[in-house]
């Protein structure tokens, strides 16, 4: 089956697919932040740019895309491989999903622990628990810093 777009218009399309603030990773930086952790974003100085950073307890947390980051799970409907031109997708997905086995890996080697999240998961809610577990307990629970109080009499 041939691309039903041209090639002007494939390009425009593939340039407005967003590497940040993606629908998945905004929901898991929202569930981190009630409950209580604070983070940095996209740190570039870090193997791979993770997507959190949480400098204290030195954790690291990515949100992959299930079709870009070539997701094995077969129950994964995200990651199938297009029809047109396969091998160069099979290849340019196989060579994404090996940078990051080595940016997991030198991240693990410098002492962050690393949490990957997948798209799929994040959009099932399946990642609630998986991300309250590997964050523990170390945050606050997020209050109101302003509180009225009444003038005394």
């Amino acid at each position: 089956m041939t691309d039903s777009l041209s090639p002007e218009q494939r390009s425009s399309l593939m340039s407005r697919i967003r590497g940040k603030d993606t629908g998945p990773e905004v929901a898991v930086r929202r569930l981190a932040h009630g409950l209580g952790f604070r983070f940095r974003l996209h740190r570039r100085d870090m193997p791979g740019t993770p997507d959190l950073v949480f400098p204290r307890p030195r954790k690291v947390v990515m949100v992959h895309g299930c079709f870009w980051h070539h997701h094995q799970d077969p129950a994964c409907r995200n990651a199938v491989l297009p029809k047109t031109r396969s091998e160069w997708w099979r290849a340019k997905l196989l060579a994404n999903a090996a940078r990051d086995a080595r940016n997991v890996e030198r991240l693990s080697a410098e002492g962050w622990n690393v949490l990957v999240l997948w798209e799929c998961e994040v959009r099932s809610g399946a990642y609630e628990a998986k991300l309250t577990d590997f964050l523990g307990a170390s945050g606050r629970p997020a209050t109101r810093r302003h509180t009225r109080t009444e003038p005394s009499a």
